[in-house]
């Protein structure tokens, strides 16, 4: 037996990612939920073939025996499904950033709307797995993380947490992506002829991914800077982040800290000292690659961090985050 898994928001990038993911896993059906009025719609060229379709009510998610609805949704959507399906014992999933801020007033901060289901905001389980695994099993919501905080958490949170960085000299994240990024609806920033041969900063000081990092890696705002960049590639981000080191005698000790933290991990792949990941090792795969370099003599640092924005950052640990909930093996589906 199966368990049949919803997927809400099915002709996005992710959406696509999470039928593809999926169809694949040894232990799911995915169905394709419609939650647009005009349900009639025919499908679109990236759907995938032959996986049933039906609205996203209450009561057809029911007969049809889903228990898990992947969210692959804007913010308001999330929470206007959310608030329906969840007091129907059905369990999601939800990849934008409806409930991961904690509150109400810190959503309204970041993301400039009011939130309209704040009393699931105590529901919602946050979920890095490598950072917050304990917590998933048996959530009845799981909030995704964003792309760029996983990436960005992933390598800065075991630095923190052992102590080796000068905060005081502040951290400084320079990241890049792919345009999928931006999602699949259309605009003249992302159409090609504004992409193509261009290469361009956005949400300069107040990117609402800026929040999770902090919440993640205990840092301050203060203490840390992060620019966004877009690149003419259809997918990936590469993160590289520069800061002070302490207490770190060679690349090595430094590469040791990772090693500590991931060592064991199943979807963290750490490069030999002074070797550095790229887009093209992690793109279409649920792996978050890390390259590290020390420069003994004047204490800077360089960690690169590499995933793919929409496996990674988006459906793979989705469907991670899913499998730790359901009590499945963390790499069904994914490996």
């Amino acid at each position: 037996m199966t368990m049949h898994v919803g997927i809400v928001g099915f002709r996005g990038y992710s959406g696509v990612e999470l039928q593809r993911i999926l169809a694949a896993h040894p232990r799911t059906t995915p169905w394709l939920l419609e939650h647009r009025a005009d349900s009639t719609e025919a499908p679109q060229p990236l759907n995938r073939p032959g996986l049933a379709r039906i609205a996203c009510t209450p009561a057809a998610i029911l007969e049809a025996g889903i228990e898990v609805v992947m969210l692959a949704t804007p913010p308001e959507v999330s929470m206007d499904l959310a608030a329906k399906l969840i007091p129907e014992g059905i369990r999601v999933v939800d990849l934008s950033g409806a409930f991961r801020l904690g509150t109400a007033e810190t959503y309204k901060h970041w993301y400039k709307e009011e939130h309209t289901a704040a009393d699931l905001l105590l529901l919602a389980v946050y979920s890095i797995p490598e950072l917050h695994r304990s917590a998933v099993a048996g959530a009845r919501l799981i909030s995704n993380p964003g792309c760029y905080p996983t990436a960005a958490s992933l390598a800065l949170q075991p630095l923190v947490a052992a102590g080796v960085i000068d905060r005081a000299a502040g951290i400084v994240c320079d990241a890049k992506s792919g345009v999928s990024g931006a999602g699949r609806k259309p605009s003249l920033k992302t159409s090609f002829c504004e992409v193509t041969e261009n290469f361009s900063a956005y949400s300069i000081l107040n990117h609402r991914h800026v929040p999770e990092v902090l919440m993640n890696s205990g840092l301050q705002e203060q203490e840390f800077s992060f620019t966004a960049q877009l690149i003419p590639i259809d997918r990936g981000i590469l993160e590289t982040i520069y800061f002070r080191a302490q207490g770190l005698k060679d690349t090595q000790a430094l590469l040791d800290v990772y090693l500590a933290a991931y060592g064991q991990e199943p979807f963290v792949r750490l490069y030999p000292a002074g070797a550095m990941p790229d887009l093209r090792g992690v793109n279409r795969t649920n792996f978050c690659d890390i390259g590290v370099r020390l420069d003994e003599k004047t204490g800077r640092a360089v960690v690169v961090a590499c995933i793919d924005n929409l496996v990674k950052g988006a459906a793979g640990q989705a469907v991670q985050n899913m499998n730790l909930m359901m009590g499945y093996g963390e790499t069904e589906g994914l490996l």
